[in-house]
């Protein structure tokens, strides 16, 4: 072995190249091909849940930057707090018909489990953040919404951690550590899907075949 080889070896960051090429090989990370069954409309909800949640960071940080009163009192404010908002009816439309239409694919088959996983914990952290956005609109909803919430969060003993009248406190949620959460649960996600490709079809038995050539 040179000299070369061994100080690589001892490097940190050549081993975690390394590493990252076993887990991900460039090939998995951008295939230029993919099997047959991909071209299935079910796999279209997926990317539009993609494409909703970069419009629905995009359009958060605008409305981040001027604050709260700006998507009230302007007209580009509540222009872009309609984006927002419709950026999220259709991110859960789209990632219910997703979880759903993978579900009946059994997509945690072969070895895709903790794909599967990862998807579903998305789509709960993604509720609680949509709810904590609509305790930060600060209007009378989110008033009404928060103190209806206060008394059922405090029924099941988690109101003092989660304190739903707490402006601050839910906006911080809101925009810092719930969407952030949202991001890198679906950067794994995606980056699982990569690794161990796409489920493919259930398989049909022969048995089944005949029987639906005879019907």
């Amino acid at each position: 072995m040179s000299v070369h080889d061994a100080s690589r070896e001892r490097s940190w960051t050549a081993r975690l190249r390394a590493r990252a090429e076993r887990a991900l090989p460039p090939e998995q990370l951008l295939p230029d091909r993919q099997p047959a069954y991909v071209a299935s409309w079910i796999y279209v909800f997926g990317a539009l849940t993609i494409a909703a949640l970069v419009a629905i960071v995009a359009s958060g940080l605008i409305l981040g930057l001027k604050g709260p009163a700006w998507w009230h009192v302007t007209a580009i404010g509540r222009f872009f707090n309609g984006i927002h908002l419709w950026s999220v009816e259709i991110f859960f439309f789209t990632m219910v018909v997703h979880l759903w239409g993978k579900f009946f694919m059994g997509a945690w088959r072969g070895g895709r489990s903790l794909t599967w996983v990862a998807g579903a914990v998305t789509f709960l952290i993604a509720i609680a953040a949509a709810f904590t956005g609509y305790l930060s609109q600060q209007n009378f909803d989110a008033q009404w919404i928060s103190t209806q919430a206060k008394d059922g969060l405090n029924s099941v003993g988690i109101g003092a951690f989660f304190n739903v009248t707490n402006f601050g406190q839910m906006y911080t949620f809101h925009v810092i550590l719930l969407p952030l959460a949202v991001v890198l649960l679906t950067a794994w996600h995606v980056l699982l899907v990569r690794r161990h490709g796409v489920v493919p079809p259930y398989v049909r038995s022969a048995a089944a075949a005949r029987g639906e050539e005879h019907a």
